[in-house]
C-alpha cells in the first residue's frame, strides 16, 4: 500500500509547473515541503491531514464542513487552534476572513475569489484584512483542480506552490494527496489556509460553508 506521508513522495520529475513559476528556482533556499492529505484522521469527518518531510503530523482540519459551527479551524498536531476561517457576511463574491487561533474579531487576512470577464489564470487574492495594515498582498495563479498552483508576493516571487505528488515508482497519488511547498518568508499556516479556501471554492462537491455567512 502506498504511503501518504512524504517518505514515499519526492521525485525530481513532476507535473509541469506554470510557466511563470520558474521564479521559484531563483533566490530561494530550503523550502519546506509538506504533504497534504484531503482526509481527516477522525472517523466519519471531513478535513485535511498535513505531514512534514519526515512524516510527522503538522496540521489537521477535522469536520471542516460542520453545520453546527459553520467555520473551518486549522489545528496543530496537538489539536490547538492555529487559524480560523470564516466566510465574510454579505459578501457579493466568494470572500473569507482568516483569524488568529479561535478569535472572532480582528481578522488577519482576507481572501477573495478573483472575478474577471475574460478567462484568467488568477484564482484568488489574499490581502491584510485591516485596510490600514502594511502587510503583503498575495496572488494565487494556476489550477487547483489539477493541483498546479503558485502563490506570489507583491514582487512577483513565488512563496508557495501546490503540486502533484507521486510515489517512489512514479504513480500519481491523485488529487487527494498533494505537496505544499512553502518558502521561508511565508508562514506555512497561512499557506495551508490558502489551500483550505481554494478547496472551498474550487474543490469537488458542494461546500456547506457557502451557505453560511458571518
Amino acid at each position: 500500500m502506498t504511503k501518504v506521508h512524504p517518505n514515499g513522495v519526492a521525485r525530481a520529475t513532476e507535473q509541469p509547473r506554470l510557466a511563470v513559476a520558474s521564479a521559484s528556482e531563483q533566490h530561494r533556499h530550503n523550502p519546506e515541503v509538506l504533504t497534504v492529505w484531503r482526509k481527516s484522521l477522525l472517523f466519519n469527518c471531513n478535513g485535511f491531514t498535513v505531514f512534514d518531510a519526515t512524516g510527522n503530523l503538522v496540521f489537521r482540519v477535522d469536520n471542516y464542513a460542520s453545520e453546527y459551527r459553520g467555520e473551518i479551524v486549522l489545528m496543530d498536531s496537538s489539536g490547538n487552534s492555529v487559524l480560523t476561517i470564516r466566510r465574510k457576511k454579505l459578501s457579493l463574491s466568494d470572500q473569507w476572513l482568516i483569524y488568529n487561533g479561535d478569535a472572532c474579531t480582528k481578522p488577519l487576512f482576507s481572501i477573495k475569489k478573483h472575478l474577471a470577464i475574460r478567462p484568467t489564470k488568477t484564482l484568488i487574492y489574499m490581502t491584510p484584512a485591516n485596510s490600514g495594515a502594511n502587510g503583503s498582498m498575495y496572488r494565487i495563479d494556476g489550477s487547483y483542480h489539477h493541483r498546479n498552483c503558485a502563490m506570489y508576493n507583491q514582487q512577483g516571487q513565488v512563496v508557495a506552490e501546490i503540486l502533484k505528488k507521486e510515489s517512489k515508482t512514479g504513480v500519481s497519488l491523485g488529487n487527494d494527496v498533494f505537496r505544499l511547498v512553502v518558502q521561508s518568508e511565508l508562514d506555512k499556516c497561512l499557506a495551508m489556509a490558502v489551500v483550505i479556501v481554494l478547496d472551498q471554492i474550487f474543490g469537488p462537491g458542494p461546500s456547506l460553508l457557502r451557505n453560511w455567512s458571518f
